[in-house]
């Protein structure tokens, strides 16, 4: 296995895409093998980024009572949980938990929205004015998240100022219909393409832990390697009380590191950042993420749990000797 990783890492730095076989394989290393290729992976990173870490954070500016079934989410109006809901909140709200992301160190703030879609009119314009005084009040890259789009509303994000366009497909396309019956993968490939026509950038990934194989993470890889994302924030569930997943308990710290690193090689030179679910998921292993390949993760707060205090992660990207740059680039 150590010859074959070996190999495959120079092919993959000389710039040769990964088959599907050779993905399947190196999900099969386990045991020191492991090592081997978490090393590769961030040698790989390394080769195509640097070392230093980029940073992102969010605001939830819209909670909860969103229509859609996603088995996980926690803001669907199909379970019972007790996250808070609420309408966009206003135009300083936005703008000041941008500012407080900048102090933090992030260089890329994503505004939220939950929902199928941002409704056009008053909830799209406060988005757009947010957008304006962040880049204008700010150093930090506004990003937005509204779910489906078309092209019209992508055209005005970029307008504003937006640069990166976040929206996950969340897990494979054969596996999707198990996770959601309330809209079509094709629907949210297309929002990618949209955003990308607009001349935004495309932030897009997915979310580990939900019941899929090893094959679906792999193929969710390859999906976003065919439709040629900026960059892919990797997620591990974090079961909710009250959510269809709520009692899942699907994949351990190595499975999310061994997951970490098969990106890599599938996408080496695209941005990956570790985001919600790394605390319960990785426990003691959250450094770890940058050794198998991440070149990112998000600080602060996520969507409707709790994320570590900055200052913890401040303190393990000194201890790593880990310098920080912009990010969503």
């Amino acid at each position: 296995m150590r010859h074959f990783i070996d190999s495959l890492t120079e092919s993959v730095v000389a710039g040769k895409p990964v088959q599907e076989s050779d993905a399947r394989a190196l999900a099969n290393a386990s045991g020191n093998d492991l090592f081997t290729l978490f090393a590769a992976a961030s040698r790989i990173k390394s080769h195509f980024l640097g070392s230093a870490v980029h940073l992102c954070s969010i605001i939830n500016a819209k909670s909860g009572r969103c229509p859609e079934n996603c088995a996980f989410c926690a803001q669907s109006a199909h379970h019972a949980t007790d996250t808070p809901v609420y309408p966009l909140v206003d135009e300083e709200r936005i703008v000041a938990n941008a500012r407080e992301a900048e102090k933090n160190g992030s260089r890329c703030f994503g505004i939220i929205t939950s929902g199928t879609g941002i409704n056009k009119g008053e909830e799209l314009d406060r988005i757009c004015r947010a957008v304006r005084r962040i880049r204008q009040e700010t150093k930090i890259a506004p990003a937005c998240s509204l779910g489906i789009i078309d092209f019209p509303t992508a055209a005005a994000l970029r307008e504003a100022g937006v640069e990166t366009y976040h929206h996950n497909l969340e897990t494979a396309r054969s596996f999707f219909p198990e996770i959601c019956t309330t809209h079509n993968y094709e629907e949210d490939v297309e929002t990618v393409r949209v955003a990308r026509r607009a001349g935004l950038k495309v932030c897009c990934g997915g979310i580990f832990g939900l019941g899929e194989s090893v094959d679906q993470r792999i193929e969710m890889a390859l999906t976003l390697r065919e439709l040629d994302v900026n960059s892919v924030p990797l997620n591990f569930l974090n079961p909710i009380e009250g959510t269809r997943l709520a009692g899942a308990d699907n994949i351990t710290p190595l499975e999310c590191l061994r997951t970490i690193a098969l990106y890599r090689f599938i996408l080496p030179d695209r941005r990956i950042a570790v985001c919600g679910g790394r605390e319960r998921n990785l426990r003691d292993l959250q450094s770890w993420i940058f050794l198998a390949g991440a070149d990112g993760t998000m600080i602060g707060n996520y969507l409707t749990t709790t994320g570590r205090p900055p200052e913890q992660d401040w303190q393990m990207l000194k201890d790593l000797e880990l310098a920080v740059e912009g990010c969503c680039e």
